[in-house]
């Protein structure tokens, strides 16, 4: 379903339409956020000296790192009693990074998540479940009102307590779950130890999934574990939250909202805008937002951008899947590694489940890199020639994929750690 207008709109209209935000956008920074006056001034730019979106890449970005220096209203272009609400994501020294939102803001948030979860397939039929957490984190509040705006009926049962998301599921008839990917794999896992095969024992037929990037292995899983239709959503609080972009039912690239933000793609080293298609760290400007307009802000996110039409009718340029982060990419022996790569190996093998770990060590002067892998059937454990086969053969896809030794350790099904929220399968010890 085309939710809005917007979403079909010629490459033409919509670049008028991005201009004329843009510039709405720097004069209010300029007038109202002393950081960027003083970034802008440094520069010797003006808000009437940016006529068009090429020039865009004259203007300095912003980075997380800002927010947090700023904590927590200094980059707010609204005093404070604007606000009708206030968000935030865990920062490294304990302080939040802080969001904010006018009524506006939240309205237009609103209409953001509804476009998306329409463009995913969601419609006033469907019970939608709710299995993010509520709180500062965006993700539960941002698809909930978008989800009530289309007319769902919204479960918000928020994450954990994963027997009672079961039932909830079976007696509401749910049809629609919202989580992280992982997350939804864990709900599967408990449902069959309680008996209740998700694919025929349960309605859910579509899913919107967020908060951490999942690769193609990882949706076959998810489509496979619940017979669903598996789509991904993206955002991060510092932009609005969920609603950025989305897919669609092609499932080839997530659907931009470009009346609202302007991607670009930069090289993350020397950080040169890239043409259309080619891979690098994803920039996005925000131009409808009051509270917390952002400028170039960097999302350290590895995608690119696609052009082409999509099948759906949808003109939106749309971003690939995230292939990573350029703040966590792995650097092993002089190869440069993203998680990303080693779940594309490790999930879809028949013998193993989709947890694992990650463990970086370093060993004299030598960085190590061992995994963690789970079995699904731990009598594995006790036929050595069939389990030395099983490492070998995770051995070898690895080193094909990354080009480097990784040391394997099958473990007994279901001691991993499972994760409610975003999770983290990294551990670093150098």
């Amino acid at each position: 379903m085309i939710w809005s207008r917007e979403e079909t709109l010629g490459r033409e209209k919509m670049e008028e339409i991005q201009i004329k935000r843009l510039k709405n956008t720097i004069k209010r920074v300029y007038d109202k956020v002393p950081f960027y006056r003083q970034r802008l001034d440094e520069i010797g730019i003006t808000p009437e000296d940016i006529h068009s979106l090429e020039e865009l890449k004259k203007i300095p970005f912003t980075e997380k790192e800002d927010l947090r220096e700023h904590y927590p209203f200094g980059l707010f272009a609204v005093p404070k009693k604007e606000l009708v609400r206030v968000h935030g994501s865990s920062g490294t020294t304990g302080k939040p990074t802080v969001v904010g939102y006018t009524r506006n803001d939240l309205n237009m948030w609103t209409e953001l998540t509804a476009r998306m979860a329409a463009t995913a397939g969601a419609t006033d039929e469907d019970v939608a479940q709710i299995a993010f957490g509520y709180g500062l984190f965006t993700g539960a509040f941002g698809l909930h009102y978008g989800l009530e705006k289309i007319g769902a009926m919204v479960v918000p049962m928020s994450s954990g307590n994963t027997e009672k998301q079961i039932m909830l599921m079976k007696d509401f008839e749910t049809t629609l779950l919202v989580s992280t990917p992982s997350y939804a794999l864990h709900i599967a896992e408990v449902a069959e130890q309680m008996g209740i095969d998700p694919v025929t024992d349960l309605k859910i037929g579509l899913g919107l999934f967020g908060g951490e990037g999942h690769t193609e292995e990882m949706r076959r899983q998810l489509e496979k574990k619940w017979g669903m239709i598996a789509t991904e959503n993206y955002g991060m609080s510092e932009l609005i939250g969920p609603g950025v972009s989305g897919e669609c039912q092609y499932k080839c690239g997530m659907h931009i909202a470009e009346d609202h933000f302007i991607a670009e793609i930069i090289d993350p080293v020397t950080e040169e805008v890239l043409p259309l298609g080619k891979k690098g760290e994803l920039v996005i400007t925000t131009i409808t937002k009051e509270a917390l307009p952002l400028l170039r802000y960097r999302t350290k996110d590895i995608t690119y951008l696609i052009e082409e039409k999509c099948e759906c009718g949808r003109t939106l340029i749309r971003m690939a899947k995230v292939q990573g982060r350029s703040d966590d990419m792995l650097i092993i022996r002089g190869v440069n590694i993203f998680p990303s790569q080693i779940e594309s190996v490790l999930v879809g093998m028949e013998e193993i489940g989709p947890h694992y770990e990650i463990i970086v060590k370093k060993k004299g002067y030598m960085d190590t890199l061992e995994l963690n892998v789970e079995l699904i059937d731990g009598r594995l454990l006790e036929r050595y020639s069939k389990l030395q086969a099983l490492k070998d053969k995770i051995s070898h896809n690895l080193r094909t994929v990354l080009g480097i030794d990784a040391k394997i350790n099958l473990v007994e099904p279901k001691t991993l750690k499972r994760f409610e929220g975003k999770a983290k399968r990294v551990i670093d010890l150098r």
